[in-house]
């Protein structure tokens, strides 16, 4: 007997609404299949949730479309499953799990503390909101087999989400993250999700993510091994974590660090899930940081420190010669961080810096001035890393993608915002006593390696079939690439990964196309280089007129098709 659609919907609904420990989204279940609503039925219970960036990422609300207590359960299963079977030592070892302050945050980890600890895993747990950061140190320094961190980074307020850490302390990769998602698939199959309570597993709370804990210790300690000594006389600086939850650890740190001259924006310190006062709590967004400046301005301070709601990401701003104040791009804030650790370490044989096809071509050309190994590596951190785990007798120095994230020091695995700020104090520190700024270091690279301006954006996408339109718009791009862009021919292309396209123009300009890991969007980064002839200010001009025209004529090439 054949079922319309509508009834599979709704018998997927039924077993969900059973299963679900939530009375609050079984409730919205229910309300629903009343309603026979087949779009509604559709955009919860027409697939699922799939791995991302190093984890899943979505709305918070009923069914496996979305985040949800039940949906924690189920992917706590499988990566139990997994681990239980590719890390057997897991048993011995353990897991750390950490969340930052979102809705839904506390009761995601406290349902997969217990699926993982009564599938014999033990588990240890940060007390209360930790920066992700925090938790991937934490693995490592307690030589976990796996991290998970329940966070949606800086995505809008009604998503939560769920990152994976292996026990080498990077995100997970292929074929880890597939093995995974096969598991859940099993979990939710069989049923199994939470064993019998004879086979639990220890749950250990490690303490929060700041105070004088012994692992708060030795995460300072390490972020203090990263810059020299306490400055006798350190600048001062404004910081915040917009609504986030690195404000505690970033202030520890950097007082500990001797850079305790430090004003927090008060009204976005402490977390909070609805980020009251940004339209998207992203340092990158337009209007985001515009507090941040207002306090700078007004502060006498040299240097604004930004993190994202998780603090893995860094944004920088300073004052510009004008007396105003504005943030530095990710690509000029990764220069002048390379800059500030290559003064302190140049000469030192086998250094190691890494970026990411759609990063500045700056750092290279940095990297080999410098007699440095250079790597270029697909998009996130996950594959950030891999040059430094794949060349232990490298010295990994700095690692950075173009949207905030900054990785410094050789152990350090995945992006860290509290102690790249470190860094950047102590930057900030000198440069004031030579007489510099930010800006007078991103003019002399200017001039040593011409000016290398570039301009990103999105295309937001729409519709439940968002992830159709990107994977199709990605295909249509890299079948049938553009030969011409404003009147310049393409001299060259590549493919770095399936749905990353990478075009040159015969002045050197560069795009890169893609679709994003997490989000509905279809990007794309362009990069000009300028040489400087009059002054840096004049070529970036030159350079930002070519980028203007490209980006215009982007937008409608990228367009995905619309459908009949």
């Amino acid at each position: 007997m054949s079922h319309s659609p509508l009834d599979v919907l709704i018998a997927a609904a039924t077993r969900w609404m059973d299963a679900d420990p939530d009375p609050q989204t079984r409730s919205e279940v229910a309300a629903v299949i009343a309603s026979a609503d087949i779009g509604i039925l559709e955009s919860m219970f027409g697939g699922r949730l799939q791995f991302g960036t190093a984890g899943i990422r979505g709305r918070v609300g009923p069914g496996p479309m979305q985040m949800n207590r039940l949906l924690a359960r189920q992917t706590a299963a499988g990566l139990a499953r997994h681990l239980l079977v590719a890390e057997p030592e897991s048993r011995n070892r353990g897991v750390i799990i950490g969340r930052d302050a979102r809705n839904g945050s506390a009761d995601f980890l406290a349902e997969m503390t217990n699926v993982l600890s009564h599938n014999g895993i033990p588990v240890h747990v940060v007390d209360g909101p930790a920066p992700t950061p925090f938790v991937a140190f934490a693995l490592r320094h307690l030589n976990c087999a796996a991290g998970v961190v329940v966070t949606a980074s800086h995505n809008p307020p009604e998503d939560n989400g769920i990152k994976v850490y292996w026990g080498d302390g990077a995100q997970i990769i292929p074929p880890t993250d597939r093995a995974i998602a096969d598991a859940i698939e099993d979990s939710v199959t069989d049923g199994v999700l939470i064993p019998a309570v004879g086979n639990a597993a220890p749950i250990r709370q490690v303490g929060p993510a700041h105070g004088d804990s012994d692992l708060v210790a030795a995460y300072v300690t390490a972020a203090k091994s990263l810059v020299g000594s306490a400055p006798p006389e350190p600048v001062t600086l404004v910081a915040t974590s917009l609504h986030g939850v690195g404000a505690p650890l970033l202030g520890q740190t950097l007082w500990e660090a001797g850079f305790g001259r430090v004003m927090q924006v008060a009204d976005q310190e402490q977390p909070d899930p609805e980020f009251p006062t940004v339209n998207f709590p992203n340092p990158e967004e337009p209007g985001a940081l515009d507090e941040l400046l207002a306090l700078a301005a007004n502060s006498g301070a040299v240097l604004a420190l930004a993190n994202d709601p998780d603090a893995d990401r860094l944004a920088l701003a300073a004052e510009r010669p004008d007396g105003t104040w504005s943030a530095l791009t990710g690509d000029e804030t990764g220069a002048v961080l390379c800059e500030h650790l290559l003064h302190h370490l140049r000469g030192t044989p086998d250094l190691l810096f890494a970026t990411t096809v759609v990063s500045s071509r700056l750092l290279g050309a940095m990297a080999a001035e410098a007699g440095a190994h250079f790597s270029e590596t697909l998009t996130g951190f996950k594959w950030l890393c891999r040059p430094a785990l794949e060349h232990p007798q490298w010295r990994q120095v700095l690692i950075y993608e173009e949207a905030l994230g900054y990785a410094i020091g050789a152990t350090t695995r995945d992006k860290d915002g509290i102690s790249a700020a470190v860094v950047a104090a102590d930057m900030a520190n000198r440069l004031e006593g030579e007489g510099r700024s930010v800006w007078d270091v991103l003019d002399g690279l200017a001039r040593t390696h011409g000016a290398h301006v570039t301009a990103n954006g999105s295309i937001r996408l729409t519709g439940a079939d968002w992830r159709e339109k990107l994977v199709a718009t990605a295909d249509r791009l890299a079948e049938d690439p553009p030969t011409q862009l404003i009147g310049l021919d393409v001299v060259r292309q590549d493919q770095p990964a399936g749905d990353v396209i990478r075009l040159w123009l015969e002045d050197d300009t560069r795009v890169v196309l893609r679709p994003s890991g997490t989000e509905p969007k279809s990007k794309y980064y362009c990069e000009a280089i300028e040489k400087v002839i009059t002054s840096p200010e004049a070529a970036r001009e030159a350079a930002r007129g070519r980028l203007n025209q490209l980006t215009a004529e982007l937008s409608s090439t990228i367009q995905p098709e619309s459908r009949p």
